[in-house]
């Protein structure tokens, strides 16, 4: 092996997104002389660009609308006149981008992380080329992403048929929008476009919405979701999807398999997931191969079969989420630098950021069982004081923990601010936590974290206002 001053880099980051900018950063940080490769005109990989911050934006801007809109603020005193600029709300969505992607340039420019503009392929286990130059480094971290999962048999021509990057960008309200998938990103968008006047009907293959999370929340999600005015058509596959003009023809038939039945839209948004963005790294000329599900395997510390090479993020095992992405980018980082870098992947959250709010962290109750006897208890939304004020009635915390121990193995809320409220459990369950403790913990009043309080004063057997 050459000299590590025969090496143009210490180390080498593919791909700009949460992990990757953050791997990249942080190396800089520890002295690391650094180099992150991205193919995109502007840096935080899908999250920043065409997912998680603009969907974010979106979002926002149309609950405000859907508040005033629907009658809310005016129970509230105040009477609006309403009317709709789509236009200037893609303006302020795009301005969100725009401000966040230039900040991880200027935060690359202050670390002194070079950015090699370009896609990356490797030539070697040391070595990738970007953008026609060869370029060399003792450690390279592959942290390519993913990307919107295809559908069989259907084109999406980003008008009629989008994925989630083009559901962002509809220059219209759709009068009908069918959504392909109970997940995440589908009931994030279908939200959206509800709100602002679609009609929307979505499509599950399984017969309940939000696979892996707890039975309860799934159950409860759905039943708020429908009285909003999503339609569902659970147990369900798309067998066909044809577009004349500008509408679109589903062709449905039960999961189980039966008769088949068709649908209209004039917008169809595929949202089945995500798969690893493995092609076109010429893994092969590293010595790497990806596994059936097309992810890069690593062992504990991010390290690949092959030394010098390390994956974080989609690319690898596990959710797909920009928050685990970040923590270990941080990790793999310290690791390289001969620090110890750890991410507990037992206790990784999950958000929904709709109206009212889905989350998660931990086991669901379902798993909990399968591992031993637990206890539960729940606390509704309807019973807490500030969710009450605020004219926000739905949802419940629900807090599983271990029968014999009373150890915290899993949370699950809906609540208008449950992506906040989440992080109080991860970090109890991060340091071991009981029920017990979170029950005798004194929360501030009134707020929605004091029903994580209440839900496990009910694993206690103490609960007081319900």
């Amino acid at each position: 092996m050459a000299d590590e001053q025969q090496y143009d880099y210490d180390v080498l980051v593919i791909g700009a997104g949460p992990g990757g900018y953050v791997a990249a950063i942080r190396a800089a940080q520890l002295g690391l002389k650094t180099a992150c490769a991205e193919s995109r005109e502007t840096l935080g990989g899908t999250c920043l660009n065409v997912g998680c911050i603009p969907s974010k934006a979106m979002l926002h801007a149309s609950e405000l609308y859907d508040h005033a809109a629907n009658g809310a603020m005016a129970k509230l005193g105040i009477k609006t006149t309403v009317e709709l600029d789509l236009d200037t709300m893609h303006g302020q969505r795009r301005d969100a981008v725009k401000q966040l992607t230039g900040g991880i340039e200027f935060l690359f420019k202050k670390n002194k992380v070079t950015w090699l503009k370009g896609r990356a392929a490797f030539t070697g286990a040391h070595s990738v080329v970007v953008g026609g130059q060869t370029v060399t480094a003792k450690n390279i971290v592959i942290a390519t992403g993913s990307s919107v999962t295809p559908l069989p048999g259907v084109t999406i021509d980003q008008k009629v048929v989008v994925d989630s990057t083009g559901a962002l960008e509809l220059p219209k309200v759709p009068e009908h929008m069918v959504v392909i998938g109970g997940g995440v990103i589908g009931l994030e968008l279908g939200s959206v476009w509800r709100r602002l006047g679609a009609k929307v009907t979505c499509v599950e293959f399984l017969d309940q919405i939000l696979p892996g999370f707890d039975g309860d929340i799934r159950k409860e999600s759905n039943k708020i979701f429908k009285k909003q005015g999503i339609e569902f058509k659970l147990s369900t596959k798309v067998t066909g999807v044809a577009v004349n003009g500008d509408k679109a023809t589903l062709t449905l038939e039960p999961a189980a398999g039966g008769e088949a039945t068709t649908i209209e839209a004039d917008c169809v948004l595929v949202s089945i997931g995500r798969r690893p963005n493995t092609d076109g790294l010429a893994l092969d000329a590293a010595g790497l191969s990806a596994n059936q599900r097309g992810q890069i395997e690593i062992d504990h510390d991010f390290r690949t079969a092959v030394d010098g090479i390390w994956a974080i993020g989609d690319v690898v095992p596990g959710p797909m989420l920009a928050h685990k992405a970040e923590d270990e980018g941080i990790a793999v980082a310290e690791n390289i630098a001969g620090q110890h870098g750890i991410v507990n992947h037992d206790i990784i959250p999950s958000v929904v950021y709709t109206w009212p709010e889905v989350a998660g962290v931990g086991l669901t109750e379902e798993a909990a069982k399968e591992r031993g006897e637990v206890k539960v208890g729940k606390f509704p939304m309807v019973a807490n004081s500030r969710a009450k004020t605020n004219h926000e009635p739905d949802g419940l915390v629900k807090v599983i923990a271990d029968a014999k121990t009373d150890r915290v193995l899993g949370v699950w809320c809906i609540a208008s601010v449950a992506g906040t409220m989440i992080a109080q459990a991860a970090q109890a369950m991060e340091f071991g936590a009981t029920s017990e403790d979170i029950a005798y913990t004194c929360h501030a009043h009134p707020t929605h974290s004091e029903a994580v309080k209440e839900a496990a004063m009910a694993v206690q057997g103490k609960p007081i206002h319900i």
